[in-house]
Protein backbone atom coordinates (compact mmCIF):
# COMPACT_ATOMS: atom_id res chain seq x y z
CA UNK A 1 0.00 0.00 0.00
CA UNK A 2 1.16 3.61 -1.20
CA UNK A 3 1.08 6.26 1.71
CA UNK A 4 -1.23 8.15 -0.56
CA UNK A 5 -3.62 4.87 -0.53
CA UNK A 6 -2.80 4.73 3.26
CA UNK A 7 -3.74 8.31 3.72
CA UNK A 8 -6.99 7.99 1.51
CA UNK A 9 -8.05 4.84 3.84
CA UNK A 10 -7.32 6.86 6.65
CA UNK A 11 -9.89 9.55 5.86
CA UNK A 12 -12.57 6.83 4.99
CA UNK A 13 -12.32 5.10 8.28
CA UNK A 14 -12.65 9.11 10.00
CA UNK A 15 -15.84 9.06 7.75
CA UNK A 16 -17.28 6.27 9.70
CA UNK A 17 -15.70 6.64 13.48
CA UNK A 18 -16.96 10.15 13.22
CA UNK A 19 -19.84 10.33 10.98
CA UNK A 20 -18.54 13.11 8.89
CA UNK A 21 -21.01 14.48 6.47
CA UNK A 22 -18.30 17.31 4.83
CA UNK A 23 -16.79 15.96 2.59
CA UNK A 24 -14.42 18.86 2.28
CA UNK A 25 -13.96 17.70 6.03
CA UNK A 26 -13.11 13.97 4.76
CA UNK A 27 -11.16 15.22 1.75
CA UNK A 28 -8.59 17.13 4.03
CA UNK A 29 -7.61 14.50 6.31
CA UNK A 30 -6.70 12.54 2.92
CA UNK A 31 -4.68 15.45 1.65
CA UNK A 32 -2.06 16.25 4.44
CA UNK A 33 0.28 14.02 5.57
CA UNK A 34 0.73 13.49 8.97
CA UNK A 35 4.25 12.34 8.90
CA UNK A 36 5.36 15.64 8.04
CA UNK A 37 4.23 17.08 11.42
CA UNK A 38 5.81 14.11 13.75
CA UNK A 39 9.50 13.57 13.08
CA UNK A 40 11.39 10.89 11.40
CA UNK A 41 10.01 7.29 12.51
CA UNK A 42 10.15 5.47 14.27
CA UNK A 43 7.24 6.83 16.09
CA UNK A 44 5.79 6.34 19.71
CA UNK A 45 1.78 5.75 19.68
CA UNK A 46 -0.26 6.21 22.59
CA UNK A 47 -2.10 2.66 23.17
CA UNK A 48 -5.61 4.32 24.51
CA UNK A 49 -6.72 1.31 26.26
CA UNK A 50 -3.87 0.66 28.46
CA UNK A 51 -2.47 4.44 28.35
CA UNK A 52 0.87 3.22 27.25
CA UNK A 53 3.05 4.10 24.70
CA UNK A 54 4.68 1.50 21.85
CA UNK A 55 7.36 1.90 19.25
CA UNK A 56 6.27 1.44 15.82
CA UNK A 57 8.52 -1.38 14.01
CA UNK A 58 9.73 0.54 11.49
CA UNK A 59 9.66 4.38 9.75
CA UNK A 60 6.57 3.00 7.06
CA UNK A 61 4.17 6.26 7.58
CA UNK A 62 1.70 3.45 6.93
CA UNK A 63 1.91 3.37 11.15
CA UNK A 64 0.47 7.05 11.31
CA UNK A 65 -2.89 6.55 9.40
CA UNK A 66 -4.72 5.19 12.18
CA UNK A 67 -6.87 6.52 14.99
CA UNK A 68 -3.78 6.74 17.24
CA UNK A 69 -2.06 9.40 19.41
CA UNK A 70 1.60 10.05 18.32
CA UNK A 71 4.29 11.24 21.19
CA UNK A 72 5.57 14.79 20.52
CA UNK A 73 7.01 14.92 23.91
CA UNK A 74 6.32 11.71 25.83
CA UNK A 75 7.74 12.57 29.37
CA UNK A 76 5.03 15.15 29.23
CA UNK A 77 2.47 13.50 28.11
CA UNK A 78 2.27 15.66 25.18
CA UNK A 79 1.19 14.25 21.79
CA UNK A 80 -0.89 14.51 18.80
CA UNK A 81 -5.07 14.50 19.26
CA UNK A 82 -6.97 11.89 18.42
CA UNK A 83 -8.27 12.14 14.67
CA UNK A 84 -11.64 10.85 15.04
CA UNK A 85 -12.31 13.22 18.26
CA UNK A 86 -11.43 16.54 16.13
CA UNK A 87 -12.56 14.74 12.68
CA UNK A 88 -16.08 15.00 14.54
CA UNK A 89 -15.68 18.17 16.08
CA UNK A 90 -14.49 19.76 12.93
CA UNK A 91 -17.59 18.46 11.40
CA UNK A 92 -19.86 19.35 13.79
CA UNK A 93 -18.53 22.94 13.94
CA UNK A 94 -19.49 23.01 9.69
CA UNK A 95 -16.07 24.70 9.30
CA UNK A 96 -16.34 26.05 5.45
CA UNK A 97 -14.41 27.32 3.30
CA UNK A 98 -13.12 31.17 3.72
CA UNK A 99 -13.97 30.97 7.15
CA UNK A 100 -11.40 32.68 10.20
CA UNK A 101 -9.52 29.70 12.35
CA UNK A 102 -8.39 30.63 15.56
CA UNK A 103 -6.45 27.59 16.90
CA UNK A 104 -5.40 27.88 20.79
CA UNK A 105 -2.91 24.97 21.32
CA UNK A 106 -0.78 24.88 17.52
CA UNK A 107 1.46 22.16 18.51
CA UNK A 108 3.10 20.66 15.65
CA UNK A 109 0.65 22.16 13.31
CA UNK A 110 -1.06 19.11 11.99
CA UNK A 111 -4.28 19.51 12.78
CA UNK A 112 -3.70 22.96 11.77
CA UNK A 113 -3.17 21.92 8.22
CA UNK A 114 -6.64 19.72 8.59
CA UNK A 115 -8.00 23.18 8.99
CA UNK A 116 -5.97 25.80 6.72
CA UNK A 117 -7.33 22.64 3.75
CA UNK A 118 -10.49 23.27 5.03
CA UNK A 119 -11.02 26.44 5.04
CA UNK A 120 -8.97 27.14 1.50
CA UNK A 121 -6.85 29.92 0.19
CA UNK A 122 -9.73 32.42 0.60
CA UNK A 123 -9.71 31.49 4.52
CA UNK A 124 -7.17 32.24 7.53
CA UNK A 125 -5.91 30.18 9.99
CA UNK A 126 -3.67 31.47 13.02
CA UNK A 127 -2.05 29.34 15.62
CA UNK A 128 -1.24 30.66 18.92
CA UNK A 129 1.90 28.22 20.76
CA UNK A 130 3.20 28.45 24.10
CA UNK A 131 6.05 26.04 23.39
CA UNK A 132 9.06 27.96 21.31
CA UNK A 133 10.21 24.65 20.02
CA UNK A 134 6.40 22.99 18.72
CA UNK A 135 5.30 27.16 17.39
CA UNK A 136 9.56 26.89 15.95
CA UNK A 137 8.22 23.67 14.18
CA UNK A 138 4.78 24.38 13.49
CA UNK A 139 5.94 27.31 11.26
CA UNK A 140 8.44 25.07 9.70
CA UNK A 141 5.99 22.23 8.50
CA UNK A 142 3.12 24.99 7.47
CA UNK A 143 5.61 26.28 4.97
CA UNK A 144 2.50 24.65 1.95
CA UNK A 145 -0.56 26.30 3.40
CA UNK A 146 -0.08 30.15 3.26
CA UNK A 147 -3.29 30.39 5.01
CA UNK A 148 -2.35 29.12 7.87
CA UNK A 149 0.52 30.92 10.52
CA UNK A 150 1.97 30.45 13.67
CA UNK A 151 2.38 33.15 16.99
CA UNK A 152 4.50 32.10 19.93
CA UNK A 153 2.42 33.58 22.76
CA UNK A 154 3.44 33.49 26.65
CA UNK A 155 0.28 32.38 27.93
CA UNK A 156 -3.33 34.23 27.11
CA UNK A 157 -2.93 37.15 25.19
CA UNK A 158 -5.03 39.91 23.50
CA UNK A 159 -7.19 38.66 20.52
CA UNK A 160 -6.99 41.02 17.77
CA UNK A 161 -9.75 40.86 15.26
CA UNK A 162 -13.00 38.66 14.79
CA UNK A 163 -13.06 34.95 14.35
CA UNK A 164 -15.81 32.39 12.71
CA UNK A 165 -14.27 29.64 14.84
CA UNK A 166 -12.05 29.34 18.35
CA UNK A 167 -10.81 25.98 18.85
CA UNK A 168 -8.91 24.96 21.43
CA UNK A 169 -6.56 22.37 21.89
CA UNK A 170 -5.67 22.89 25.80
CA UNK A 171 -7.74 22.54 29.08
CA UNK A 172 -9.18 26.01 30.96
CA UNK A 173 -10.60 26.12 34.17
CA UNK A 174 -12.64 28.82 32.84
CA UNK A 175 -13.63 30.19 29.09
CA UNK A 176 -11.35 33.05 28.72
CA UNK A 177 -13.39 36.43 28.28
CA UNK A 178 -10.91 37.24 25.38
CA UNK A 179 -11.76 34.10 23.66
CA UNK A 180 -15.33 34.80 24.12
CA UNK A 181 -15.55 38.66 22.99
CA UNK A 182 -13.45 37.15 19.65
CA UNK A 183 -16.43 35.18 18.25
CA UNK A 184 -17.67 36.99 15.30
CA UNK A 185 -21.84 36.97 14.86
CA UNK A 186 -22.84 33.67 14.46
CA UNK A 187 -19.15 32.47 15.76
CA UNK A 188 -18.82 29.46 17.49
CA UNK A 189 -16.00 28.05 19.75
CA UNK A 190 -14.97 24.49 21.08
CA UNK A 191 -13.35 24.57 24.56
CA UNK A 192 -11.92 22.01 27.15
CA UNK A 193 -12.96 22.58 30.15
CA UNK A 194 -10.76 20.58 32.65
CA UNK A 195 -9.99 19.76 36.37
CA UNK A 196 -7.10 19.78 38.37
CA UNK A 197 -6.49 16.02 36.58
CA UNK A 198 -6.70 17.01 33.15
CA UNK A 199 -10.37 15.82 32.64
CA UNK A 200 -13.73 17.36 31.58
CA UNK A 201 -15.78 18.00 28.92
CA UNK A 202 -15.91 20.07 25.77
CA UNK A 203 -17.82 23.13 25.66
CA UNK A 204 -19.55 24.34 22.32
CA UNK A 205 -20.16 28.02 22.17
CA UNK A 206 -22.53 29.84 19.64
CA UNK A 207 -22.53 33.13 19.40
CA UNK A 208 -26.19 34.91 18.80
CA UNK A 209 -27.49 37.95 18.69
CA UNK A 210 -28.86 38.16 22.59
CA UNK A 211 -26.34 36.09 23.83
CA UNK A 212 -23.95 32.73 23.53
CA UNK A 213 -25.92 29.65 23.25
CA UNK A 214 -23.80 26.66 25.54
CA UNK A 215 -24.37 23.01 25.22
CA UNK A 216 -21.91 20.13 26.40
CA UNK A 217 -19.88 18.21 23.50
CA UNK A 218 -18.63 15.47 24.68
CA UNK A 219 -16.14 14.23 27.52
CA UNK A 220 -12.09 15.16 26.78
CA UNK A 221 -8.34 14.50 28.38
CA UNK A 222 -6.26 17.16 27.16
CA UNK A 223 -2.85 18.88 28.35
CA UNK A 224 -3.52 22.15 30.41
CA UNK A 225 -3.66 25.67 28.97
CA UNK A 226 -0.70 27.96 30.27
CA UNK A 227 -1.88 30.64 31.99
CA UNK A 228 -5.70 29.85 31.91
CA UNK A 229 -6.03 27.48 34.67
CA UNK A 230 -7.05 28.67 38.45
CA UNK A 231 -7.13 26.26 41.01
CA UNK A 232 -10.24 27.55 42.23
CA UNK A 233 -11.97 27.24 39.17
CA UNK A 234 -10.50 23.73 38.66
CA UNK A 235 -11.89 22.77 42.25
CA UNK A 236 -15.24 24.18 41.53
CA UNK A 237 -15.48 22.56 37.80
CA UNK A 238 -14.29 19.54 39.18
CA UNK A 239 -17.43 19.25 41.23
CA UNK A 240 -19.71 20.33 38.53
CA UNK A 241 -18.92 17.99 36.21
CA UNK A 242 -20.08 15.33 39.00
CA UNK A 243 -23.46 16.34 37.81
CA UNK A 244 -24.29 15.06 34.68
CA UNK A 245 -27.77 15.46 34.28
CA UNK A 246 -27.18 18.59 34.63
CA UNK A 247 -24.33 19.09 31.97
CA UNK A 248 -26.32 17.67 29.67
CA UNK A 249 -29.41 20.48 30.54
CA UNK A 250 -27.00 23.61 29.55
CA UNK A 251 -28.12 26.38 27.07
CA UNK A 252 -25.90 29.28 27.28
CA UNK A 253 -22.98 31.03 29.00
CA UNK A 254 -24.23 33.83 31.10
CA UNK A 255 -22.07 37.30 31.53
CA UNK A 256 -24.43 39.49 33.15
CA UNK A 257 -24.89 39.89 36.86
CA UNK A 258 -27.49 38.06 38.59
CA UNK A 259 -27.58 35.46 41.62
CA UNK A 260 -27.20 31.74 41.74
CA UNK A 261 -30.85 30.06 41.42
CA UNK A 262 -31.05 26.62 40.25
CA UNK A 263 -30.53 27.77 36.20
CA UNK A 264 -27.03 28.03 37.04
CA UNK A 265 -25.01 24.87 36.39
CA UNK A 266 -21.57 26.61 37.37
CA UNK A 267 -21.46 29.76 38.98
CA UNK A 268 -18.41 32.10 39.23
CA UNK A 269 -18.66 35.60 39.78
CA UNK A 270 -18.63 37.53 36.28
CA UNK A 271 -19.86 34.38 34.36
CA UNK A 272 -22.28 31.32 34.53
CA UNK A 273 -23.15 28.12 32.61
CA UNK A 274 -26.79 27.74 33.05
CA UNK A 275 -29.45 25.60 31.93
CA UNK A 276 -31.47 28.79 30.96
CA UNK A 277 -31.98 29.35 26.94
CA UNK A 278 -29.97 32.28 25.50
CA UNK A 279 -33.60 34.78 24.91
Amino acid sequence: MTVESARQAFAEELRVLAYMQHEEIVRAFAEVPRERFVGPGPWRLLNLIEQKYWTTPDADPHWLYHNVLVALDEARGLNTGEPSLWAYHFDRLHIAAGERILQIGTGSGYFTAILAEIVGAEGRVLGFEVDASLAKAAERNLAAWPQASVRKVEGLEPIEGEWDVLIAFAGVSAPPKAWIDALAPEGRALIPLTSEQRFGMLLRIDRATDGFAARQAGNIGIFPCVGARDPADAETLGRALADYPGRLALKSLRRDPHDQDESCWLHRGDWCLSKRAVN
